[in-house]
């Protein structure tokens, strides 16, 4: 038998797309009729049924004779095949896959337009009579000129909601996802998993009332620095806690809230004239904040049927002390670089894990009283 007998006989592509007949008599020198094939696509191949023609006993053509280029690209074809788009709220961004990190996702919001969203803000509470007179005697110093357009950014970002139509919206939660859990690969923005992760729902955007975005870039800024990371992997244990857990992503946004009442409150006024910036500030108050209260969390045995009661308290203290505040983030990271840190200092998180209940009945800030004084929060 000569080589010209090794080729496959009779091959015609119909209209339809389907190949009338493929056979070919057993040679031991396949190699030569898989040179004609190499360069069309895996998907035409599959269209013309060459694939199963070439992997299945036909016309004297045993299996143990396939090239195994071949069976390489039957498989991956089966797998690009057993892939199913998503579409609506559930797409995943247009670019899977991509962490993005907190400066992109700030520019994205210096960049848009947001007066309609600028217009709902109030930069500072209102304050009258005595309360008023008190505040300029002894409060702290107004936010100087230069730093209030960053500031007005910062409440502006607050005002804005969660939209899964957004792509840089979809990485930032995908990011946040994928570096609490540890997942290299995409997820659906509604779901369950959600709640795995301390939200109350399917839907994160449902739970960011009173701290809108910002309570998602404060996330992604904690979980994209690798010292901060840690400390917020240890406090997602603590969550966890078959005792002491508490919806982890929820706390933080109340978290956010306890930042921008700070920053409405001129609570922050000082240290962000010290540093000629706002941003920065208003994140490491957010982070110290969270710190301190895992602190307290763990160590005085809290539960969440203390939570009101244990942010109320937070807040009172975060924005009399925040430099003090300040100090031991500063303390805690320090040490995280040297790899002696611990927010629970050297009583480590342990004690069995439990996963998250949906039965758990947590108090947030918009959940408290609201101030007896003539104070009112817009945000």
């Amino acid at each position: 038998m000569n080589e010209n007998s090794c080729s496959f006989q009779n091959e015609k592509e119909l209209r339809d797309g389907e190949v009338e007949s493929v056979s070919a008599p057993p040679c031991d020198k396949d190699s030569s009729a898989l040179l004609a094939f190499r360069g069309i696509p895996i998907s035409e191949l599959k269209n013309h049924g060459i694939l199963r023609a070439l992997t299945t006993e036909a016309n004297g053509w045993e299996l143990g004779a396939v090239n195994t280029e071949v069976l390489r690209a039957q498989e991956e074809w089966e797998a690009v095949e057993s892939i199913q788009p998503e579409t609506g709220s559930q797409a995943r961004s247009d670019q899977p896959g991509q962490l993005i990190s907190f400066g992109e996702a700030l520019q994205h919001f210096q960049t848009v337009d947001l007066s309609s969203f600028k217009k709902r803000i109030q930069p500072t509470i209102r304050r009258t009579g005595l309360a008023a007179l008190r505040h300029r005697l002894f409060g702290p110093p107004k936010l100087h000129q230069g730093l209030r357009e960053e500031r007005d950014l910062v409440l502006t970002i607050a005002q804005c909601g969660l939209d899964s139509q957004d792509p840089m919206h979809g990485r930032v939660l995908q990011t946040i996802y994928k570096k609490l859990t540890g997942s290299k690969f995409d997820c659906a923005l509604l779901g369950d998993h959600w709640e795995d992760l301390g939200f109350q729902g399917a839907n994160p955007a449902t739970d960011l009332r009173g701290a809108g975005f910002l309570a998602l870039l404060h996330l992604l800024y904690l979980v994209m620095d690798s010292k901060t990371l840690l400390m917020a992997q240890e406090i997602l244990r603590l969550s966890r806690h078959h005792i002491q857990q508490f919806p982890f992503c929820l706390m933080s946004v109340n978290i956010t809230r306890i930042a921008i009442q700070a920053l409405r409150e001129e609570c922050l006024s000082r240290e962000c004239n010290r540093r000629q910036q706002v941003i920065p500030v208003v994140n490491s108050f957010y982070a110290a904040t969270f710190l301190h209260l895992a602190h307290v969390w763990r160590t005085q045995h809290k539960t969440i049927s203390d939570s009101g009661f244990v942010l109320k308290d937070l807040e009172m203290w975060a924005k009399k002390s925040p430099r003090r505040l300040l100090k031991t983030l500063e303390i805690y990271l320090a040490g995280v670089s040297k790899g002696q840190a611990s927010l629970l200092g050297a009583q480590k998180c342990s004690g069995p894990q439990a996963p998250p209940s949906k039965d758990l009945t947590f108090t947030g800030v918009c959940d408290l009283p609201p101030p007896s004084s003539k104070e009112r929060w817009l945000i």
